[in-house]
């Protein structure tokens, strides 16, 4: 259980690092996706496998892990798109825009 969480706050503790240092909107969605994902992940199953797998929070500690895994995609997908769609521009020092072609 220990490990699990440590391994969760490794992982969130990275991303927010991450998050700053990322130069532009699009870096940093997938920085925070990531974080979301590896960071609460280990966290849930901590009290999944800390309160027992039958328990009431270990239900719900999974069916949240669930949910994360199923919604973060599409969340994150939705503010990449919306933040193209309104013109936040790429880093300059972004290798390519393979959607600047199809605008």
């Amino acid at each position: 259980m220990l490990l699990l969480a440590s391994i969760g706050l490794f992982f969130s503790i990275s991303g927010a690092l991450g998050v700053v240092r990322m130069p532009d909107v699009y870096a940093r969605i997938q920085c925070t996706s990531i974080v979301i994902t590896m960071g609460a992940m280990p966290a849930l199953l901590a009290v999944a496998v800390g309160k027992g797998f039958t328990s009431q929070y270990a239900v719900r500690a999974l069916l949240v892990a669930f949910l994360l895994l199923t919604l973060n995609p599409a969340a994150s997908h939705a503010l990449g798109r919306a933040a193209y769609k309104t013109g936040i521009r790429q880093w300059s020092g972004a290798v390519a825009d393979e959607g600047r072609d199809r605008r």
